[in-house]
């Protein structure tokens, strides 16, 4: 009844509730909430799961909840955030840059830096910034690392030639240790 008070006008990414709560059942506290609120029920009783995937949960956890379960929902809605995403802000002369995922062709790697090349710019945008950090900024659905200096995004490829990628006079290897998970990607596209 409280958190009914503090809700509204809140920004709330992810609620745990717990089906089973003194004055108001959880299900029906879930149909107040805003809509974009990713949530996640907690209880005690397996009955209540399908009631649960009626109301749109992102997850359902049987208590005692284990932290890999715990943090495997908590997971789950970050990835789905993440994929919600059009633009991120990257570090760039002391400015922060708004880059637009869409128009990202690919990102490679330089020791401490990357460039990020996109559509629109002759020159890559260039940032301190690791390729791993980089990866996990981006949403996994879109972008794809071929490489461990290159990151592409999957719909900007339209030609593989010999086992690179080829973006208008730029040839991106395949390296092997990605080569699965690029055929893999492939494979669901054919």
């Amino acid at each position: 009844v409280q958190a009914m008070k503090e809700l509204p006008g809140e920004e709330v990414d992810l609620l745990f509730l717990d089906i089973q709560m003194p004055e108001l059942n959880g299900l029906e506290f879930s149909k107040m909430v805003d809509p974009h609120t990713r949530i996640v029920f907690t209880t005690a009783f397996g009955q209540y799961a399908i009631d649960g995937y009626r109301v749109n949960a992102l997850d359902y956890l049987l208590k005692p909840i284990s932290y890999v379960d715990f943090l495997q929902a908590a997971n789950k809605a970050l990835v789905q955030k993440l994929e919600e995403i059009d633009s991120i802000f990257v570090k760039s002369d002391y400015k922060l840059v708004q880059v637009d995922l869409k128009k990202i062709m690919y990102i490679e790697g330089l020791k401490d830096y990357i460039k990020i090349y996109t559509e629109d710019d002759a020159k890559p945008i260039l940032s301190l910034m690791s390729m791993k950090a980089m990866e996990e900024l981006l949403p996994s659905s879109r972008f794809i690392r071929v490489h461990r200096s290159f990151i592409v995004q999957k719909d900007k490829i339209r030609v593989i030639d010999r086992g690179r990628i080829v973006f208008d006079k730029t040839y991106i290897p395949i390296s092997d240790s990605y080569k699965q998970v690029f055929q893999a990607f492939l494979d669901e596209r054919s």
